[in-house]
C-alpha cells in the first residue's frame, strides 16, 4: 500500500467512525470502487489496521477527557453522594452496555466478516444503515414524548439493548456509532447524549480490539517501511477524527429534531450507487 493510499484511508477512518455511516462499510468500499489491489483481511494491512484504530481511539479519548475525569473524580464521592451515584451508574452502565460487543465480537466477528466482508455485501448494508437512521429519527418523533434523559437514568436492560445495537456493527457497512445512537434515542436520550454515550462506550472496545489485532503481530512483524506508514497514517486519522467528533457533538447539539437524516439519505445514496457500480 503506498502512502497516499493510505492517508486517504486514515482520513476515512477519521471522519467515518465519527459520523454515523460506518468506517468499516467505507473502508470496504473505495479501495473496490477505486480498484486498489489492497486485502483488507491480509498481513499487510494488519499494522496499519491496529495504528487506524489506534489514532481513532486516542482522539476520543482527547475529545472526552474531561467526561472521565468527571466520572472518576465523581464517583470517588469528591463532589456529594448525588453525584457519586450518578458517576457510579454511568460507569456500570458503560460497563454492561459493553459487554455485548465483546461476546459477540469474540464468538462471531470472525464468521460475519468471513460471510459478508465483500465491497458488495458493504454497500447493501450502508444502504441500510440509512434506512435504519431514518426509521429510527422517524419512530422516536412519533413514540416519545421526552427525548432528554440524562444518562445516569438508564436502565441496565436498556444499556444492555444499547450494547446490542452495537453489535450491529460488525456487519462492514452498518455504523456503530449509528446503531448505538438509535439505540439511545430509542430509549429517550437526545442525539447529543446518545452519541456522547456511545463515544464513551466505544473506546474500551477499540483499545481491546487494537490490542487483539496488536497480538497478530507477533506471527507477522511488520517491516519498517510498513510502519512509517502505519505510524503517518494514524497521527491523520487522529486528527481527522478530533476534528470530526467535535463537529458532530455540535451537530448533534443544535439539530436535535432531525440530525440522523442528513446521514440516513447520504448512507442510502452512496450504499445503492456503489452497489450499482460494483455489481
Amino acid at each position: 500500500m503506498t502512502l497516499l493510499q493510505a492517508i486517504l484511508i486514515a482520513i476515512i477512518q477519521g471522519a467515518t467512525e465519527q459520523f454515523p455511516i460506518s468506517s468499516l462499510g467505507h473502508a470496504a468500499i473505495v479501495p473496490a470502487i477505486l480498484h486498489w489491489s489492497v486485502d483488507l483481511h491480509g498481513e499487510m494491512f494488519l499494522p496499519l489496521l491496529v495504528m487506524l484504530h489506534l489514532g481513532t481511539c486516542v482522539a476520543l479519548l482527547i475529545f472526552f477527557w474531561r467526561d472521565w475525569v468527571a466520572l472518576f473524580t465523581g464517583a470517588t464521592g469528591r463532589y456529594g453522594a448525588t453525584c457519586q451515584m450518578d458517576s457510579i451508574r454511568i460507569l456500570a452502565l458503560l460497563i454492561v452496555a459493553t459487554i455485548p460487543a465483546v461476546l459477540v465480537g469474540g464468538l462471531f466477528e470472525h464468521a460475519i466478516r468471513n460471510l459478508f466482508g465483500t465491497a458488495r455485501y458493504a454497500a447493501v448494508f450502508l444502504a441500510l444503515n440509512g434506512v435504519m437512521l431514518l426509521v429510527v429519527d422517524q419512530m422516536r418523533d412519533r413514540l416519545l414524548h421526552e427525548s432528554d434523559r440524562p444518562l445516569a437514568s438508564l436502565g441496565f436492560g436498556e444499556a444492555l439493548v444499547i450494547g446490542l445495537f452495537q453489535c450491529l456493527a460488525f456487519f462492514p457497512g452498518l455504523s456503530r456509532s449509528g446503531a448505538c445512537i438509535a439505540g439511545g434515542l430509542l430509549h429517550g436520550l437526545s442525539h447529543e447524549n446518545s452519541a456522547r454515550f456511545a463515544f464513551l462506550m466505544a473506546q474500551p472496545v477499540i483499545l481491546a480490539a487494537t490490542a487483539l489485532e496488536a497480538l497478530k503481530l507477533r506471527h507477522a512483524p511488520p517491516l519498517p517501511g510498513q510502519m512509517h506508514v502505519a505510524v503517518i497514517a494514524a497521527v491523520v486519522a487522529a486528527v481527522v477524527a478530533l476534528v470530526c467528533t467535535g463537529l458532530l457533538m455540535r451537530y448533534f447539539h443544535d439539530h436535535e429534531d432531525w440530525a440522523l437524516r442528513p446521514f440516513g439519505w447520504y448512507c442510502i445514496g452512496a450504499g445503492s450507487l456503489a452497489f450499482l457500480y460494483l455489481a
